[in-house]
């Protein structure tokens, strides 16, 4: 134990070694780091050519890109394309054909709200005739208050939005974020209304220092506010560990790179020295968690969670403003030069210039957010295009770095980036022209030829095939059951059967992550996440084979077909296919769907009461793989 602590704890924070080895390396920890990694602490990234690191992809500023010349002239349909196509043709391939139009509205409503289309949305479009009913389609989805809804699913995990601590002791929840709803609420709303990107960024570090900033933007401090807290709060080595969790999440979420990564020595892949990562995390440092309310009236210290106000917010607030020194070595008490807090020298033309206004929060959102900044553009264009097409161009979202993956398109990344900020940082101007592409309206199968020389898509020759995550495959099996509850509000639990409301407003625990969360690939809600696993497991199959939340949504399903449809049996497998698929089932499926329908009556129990042939049958159809996937 010994020699694998004094290994290890020169890699990484004292605390973090006390959770890995436990009491076992307390004495060893106890024994104060050597210092000679002193000599160059506090020096701004000592034999860095800063010219030189700057010359990297992502670090220029994006610039808007002169057309590709392309032979095909008549397929792009938006600037993007020509991007697109220029790379197909330059490796002898096409794209290919166009989705056709019940695919394309199944799969832009998903895209855009989260829910599949009803069968009357779908005969009203396919029966519009007028010129420019796709991009009438679009604007109506886009101004939809389930726009918001969906985007949300896309940030919250980036601010590891949670509403509790992963650890408790007892029934103590003084630490826990009971109104942490009223974040997401603004998250929502700011997504609806189109909030330009820059403000967006600028309000959820340092809304309470920004000019005309509204009462009800307060609440996108929780960004900061509802990050991890411990313990023993007043300790030095326990605040570091808070102080780092602010520090990864802002640089990953906003500016793709893992900073965090140069707590305990300089960045051993990028031009991050250890000075920069303490002068960030000097600004956390100045910088207080707070529950108070938008006039400011402060919660009581040490109320539990079902005792606070249901205004509360949970943000921040500048402390006593202070410069850091470096913790060598990450140990807090081995103590090297003091930084001033300033942004990142990669990042600064010249020496960035040490901020001065209390904590910095105000100078630290306004290099983040500024058109000068290389990144952040860069970083939420790729998010977006990751979302809609399956794929980012950039494969790493959160390390835009030496040590991330290069884009697949860089002309185009750049393209769109310089023209997002053009466009006054519209986030439904980004996700507008994508939408209208000609890349994003192909069909997902693609030729033999295109799948052979490009099995992973990367050229974009295809549309990919999507697997919903929870939210929309949990939102949908409401929706076409006629359950779902459009209501928001503060979270409710995904276990609770009468929790009828879209996934988004469930309630996320960093203690005990619901299970079907958990076994849908919903992330940590501990740490940032850049994007989700996608696993398949013997658990999800379960799920929807056996759940009671997928039974209670055939039983509501089937008593809705019922209801709804006076042309019999027919007519109701007929309802069903275009609710759950956009479309009406074919010859074989309509005989399938017979046959079994007119079988044996099954008397087998599935727990609670017996279903009946027709509950089974629609219960296969919320099971199948059509209803997960989006073409």
């Amino acid at each position: 134990m010994r020699r694998f602590a004094e290994r290890w704890k020169g890699s990484t924070s004292p605390r973090l070694l006390a959770r890995a080895f436990g009491g076992a390396a307390a004495a060893i920890l106890a024994v104060p780091f050597v210092a000679a990694a002193d000599a160059d602490a506090g020096k701004a990234g000592p034999g860095i050519d800063w010219a030189r690191e700057r010359e990297l992809w992502s670090l220029r500023l994006p610039a808007t890109r002169p057309r590709p010349t392309v032979r095909d002239g008549a397929w792009p349909r938006e600037p993007l394309d020509t991007f697109v196509l220029a790379r197909l043709e330059e490796a002898g391939l096409a794209p290919s054909p166009p989705a056709d139009e019940r695919t394309l509205i199944r799969r832009v409503t998903f895209d855009l709200t989260g829910l599949p289309p009803s069968p009357e949305d779908v005969d009203a479009f396919l029966a519009d005739g007028a010129p420019g009913r796709y991009e009438r389609l679009v604007e109506r989805l886009l101004g939809s208050p389930r726009f918001g809804e969906r985007m949300a699913s896309l940030w919250l995990p980036l601010a590891r939005y949670a509403e509790d601590q992963a650890h408790q002791v007892g029934d103590d929840t003084k630490l826990f974020y009971p109104n942490a709803h009223l974040y997401r609420r603004w998250v929502i709303d700011a997504f609806n209304e189109d909030l330009p990107y820059d403000r967006f960024v600028r309000l959820q570090i340092a809304a309470d220092k920004v000019e005309d900033a509204r009462p009800r933007d307060l609440a996108a401090l929780g960004f900061l506010g509802l990050g991890p807290k411990y313990y023993d709060r007043g300790q030095a080595d326990v605040m570091a560990d808070e102080w780092e969790d602010r520090v990864d999440t802002v640089t990953r979420t906003f500016l793709g790179l893992t900073v965090a990564c140069a707590r305990c020595h300089d960045h051993k892949l990028e031009a991050i020295p250890t000075s920069d990562y303490y002068a960030l995390a000097g600004v956390f440092a100045s910088t207080r968690m707070v529950n108070r309310t938008a006039e400011g009236k402060a919660e009581k210290k040490d109320a539990k969670a079902d005792q606070m106000d249901p205004a509360t917010l949970h943000i921040v607030e500048d402390g006593d403003a202070k410069d850091l020194p470096i913790f060598i070595r990450g140990n807090p008490n081995a103590k090297g030069s003091v930084v001033k807090r300033h942004f990142l020298r990669l990042l600064s033309e010249g020496e960035p210039e040490p901020f001065g206004e209390g904590s910095g929060r105000r100078e630290l959102a306004d290099a983040i957010a500024s058109p000068r900044n290389p990144l952040v553009s860069r970083v939420i264009v790729n998010r977006v295009w990751g979302l809609l097409l399956g794929r980012p161009i950039v494969e790493t979202p959160s390390n835009f770095g030496r040590s991330g993956a290069t884009p697949t398109h860089p002309e185009l990344l750049d393209d769109l980036a310089a023209r997002f900020i053009e466009r006054g940082w519209s986030i439904k101007a980004l996700i507008r022209e994508i939408v209208l592409s000609s890349t994003y309206r192909q069909d997902s199968r693609g030729s033999a030829e295109a799948i052979a020389s490009d099995p992973g898509n990367l050229l974009l020759g295809r549309m990919a095939r999507r697997r919903l995550g929870v939210e929309p495959y949990r939102d949908a099996l409401l929706l076409v059951s006629g359950e779902l509850d459009p209501g928001s509000g503060p979270s409710l639990e995904l276990s609770d059967p009468k929790n009828l409301r879209r996934t988004v407003y469930a309630r996320v625990s960093r203690l005990k992550l619901d299970p079907v969360l958990m076994a849908f690939d919903y992330p940590d809600a501990n740490v940032h996440a850049e994007k989700r696993s996608e696993t398949t497991t013997a658990i999800q199959k379960l799920f929807v084979l056996n759940g009671g939340f997928v039974v209670d949504r055939a039983r509501a399903l089937a008593a809705r077909l019922a209801s709804e449809d006076g042309s019999g049996e027919d007519g109701c497998v007929r309802r069903a296919y275009r609710l759950l698929f956009g479309r009406d089932p074919g010859q074989e499926e309509m005989e399938v769907a017979r046959e079994y329908l007119n079988g044996p009556v099954s008397q087998s129990e599935d727990g609670k009461t017996a279903m009946s042939r027709w509950e089974r049958y629609v219960h296969a159809l919320l099971a199948s793989n059509e209803m997960l996937y989006v073409d």
